[in-house]
C-alpha cells in the first residue's frame, strides 16, 4: 500500500496508507488528517483540499487540468507553482511516499 506524508501547517506530520486509485484528499479525510476540509467531497467545485506538492513528486503527480487550474485561482492560501487540489491526485504505486504540505488556510 502506498504511503502519503502530509505536513500540517502546525508542524505535525501525518503518514497514512492509501489505496491505489484513491485520491490524496479521500485518504486524508479517511484518516482524520486535520486541515483538509474537502467541502465538495472531491467534486472539483471548491478549493478546500489545497496542498503544496513536494518538488520531488511534481513530475509524478502531473499538471492540473483546466478545471483544477481555475479552482486553484480561488484558494484561500497563496497559490504556488506546486499547488494542487488533493482531490485530483489519484494514488498509484509510483506515488508511494508522496509528500505534500497542507495549505494553511482552506
Amino acid at each position: 500500500m502506498p504511503k502519503i506524508i502530509l505536513h500540517s501547517p502546525t508542524g505535525a506530520l501525518f503518514t497514512v496508507d492509501a489505496q491505489i486509485g484513491a485520491s490524496v484528499m479521500e485518504t486524508a479525510v479517511k484518516h482524520g488528517v486535520p486541515g483538509i476540509v474537502a467541502e465538495c467531497g472531491g467534486a472539483l467545485s471548491c478549493a478546500t483540499c489545497h496542498v503544496y506538492i513536494a518538488d520531488s513528486f511534481i513530475d509524478l503527480t502531473g499538471q492540473a487540468d483546466d478545471f483544477e487550474d481555475e479552482m486553484l485561482d480561488d484558494t484561500a492560501s497563496v497559490r504556488k507553482p506546486n499547488s494542487r487540489l488533493s482531490c485530483q491526485i489519484r494514488m498509484t504505486a509510483a506515488l508511494d511516499g508522496l509528500e505534500a504540505e497542507i495549505a494553511p488556510e482552506q
